[in-house]
Order: structure tokens, then C-alpha cells, then sequence
């Protein structure tokens, strides 16, 4: 059950970068947009910087976790207001991509929250 949070977060990663790349014009053309594909590598970057901090075993790393998958959550509503508004991408990619990773996002934190002896991922 441990490297299930592991997972997670590998798959959120992914997910990030690839929306990244998408965004950037380097795996879908006319899905290129500068903004979001920035937004996306950060939040990739501190998804991949909370999952490191689990495998460090340290007293802060579950809180770096949750801190991170926290971050990720936040960054991806902003993200699903500007599509609501009508300021980011309006295509139906971004609407699934979006509903999808805040599913895994909130099972990320529900699964934190719930197991907090669980740690070392080791």
C-alpha cells in the first residue's frame, strides 16, 4: 500500500508533463498555450519534489507530500476557473485532462490524510 501514494504521484507527474508538452506544441499541435504549459511544469516539478521527499524518510516528509499534492490541487482548479471563464484552452482535452487529474489529486491527499504510519515508502 505504501508505494501506492508512490504511483500516484508518478502518474500525476506524467500527467503534468505531458500536458506540459501538449501545451508547448511538441505532442498535439493547436493545443499550444505559453501559460499553462509553465503551469504545468512547475506543478510537475513539485509533484516529483513530494514524492523524493517520501522516499527520504524524514519527520517532514509526509507534510512535504501533502504540501505538494496541496500546490498541484490549487494550480489545477486555477486552472479549471480560467477554462470556466473562458480565459485558458476550451477544448475538450483540457476539460477531461483537468477533471481527471484533480480525481487523482484529491485521492493523493484523502490517502495522505488517512494513512499517516505509512511512511517510509522504503
Amino acid at each position: 500500500m505504501r508505494s501506492a501514494v508512490a504511483i500516484l504521484f508518478l502518474i500525476e507527474t506524467c500527467l503534468y508533463a505531458i500536458a506540459s508538452l501538449t501545451h508547448a506544441g511538441f505532442i498535439l499541435e493547436g493545443h499550444e498555450h505559453r501559460r499553462a504549459m509553465i503551469a504545468e511544469a512547475v506543478i510537475s516539478a513539485v509533484l516529483i519534489l513530494g514524492l523524493i521527499s517520501l522516499g527520504l524518510d524524514r519527520s517532514w516528509s509526509r507534510t512535504a507530500a501533502i504540501l505538494a499534492q496541496s500546490f498541484a490541487l490549487l494550480g489545477t482548479l486555477v486552472g479549471a476557473f480560467t477554462i470556466a471563464v473562458g480565459v485558458g484552452p476550451q477544448t475538450t482535452l483540457d476539460y477531461i485532462t483537468h477533471a481527471v487529474i484533480i480525481l487523482l489529486l484529491v485521492t493523493g491527499l484523502v490517502w495522505l490524510a488517512r494513512n499517516r504510519n505509512a511512511f517510509p515508502l522504503g
